[in-house]
């Protein structure tokens, strides 16, 4: 049989395979919140990225009309760069910078937005910053084959 010290050490481990498991359980949900919330992050950054490009594209095809007809030169008309490539981000809904370089042969637009998580705001991360680049060269002159 055994005394009242026996008794005392077995009743002293009740309940510890709950905490155990209560903690691990807190741990894979963290873990499962981090590659959940991650790969969302990841596709949000690639949506900003495709974003960006397109307004570059639709900013990049508002070509200076003086220069482009009468063939001397190929050029974006900064101006209506920046309002193309601006209207193509408000209609998707984004916020963005427009910027054209000062030789006028290059159309940048950063994206920026955020993420919101799904699991981590359990842990106190309830949104991520999602930031996307786009580029555009812009044509200098066209040769024509002779």
């Amino acid at each position: 049989m055994l005394g009242s010290a026996g008794r005392r050490l077995r009743r002293g481990d009740q309940g510890g395979v709950a905490v155990f498991v209560a903690i691990c359980t807190v741990a894979l949900l963290a873990i499962a919140g981090l590659v959940l919330d991650g790969g969302g992050k990841l596709r949000a950054t690639e949506r900003a990225d495709a974003l960006a490009l397109e307004a570059a594209r639709a900013g990049g095809q508002a070509l200076d009309p003086a220069d482009a007809v009468t063939g001397t030169a190929i050029r974006v008309d900064p101006a209506a760069a920046e309002a193309a490539a601006s209207e193509y981000l408000r209609q998707a809904g984004v916020h963005g910078t427009v910027t054209v370089s000062p030789d006028r042969s290059e159309l940048t637009v950063v994206v920026d937005t955020t993420y919101p998580t799904r699991f981590l705001p359990v842990i106190g991360i309830g949104s991520m910053d999602v930031n996307g680049h786009g580029t555009a060269t812009l044509l200098h002159g066209v040769d024509q084959p002779e």
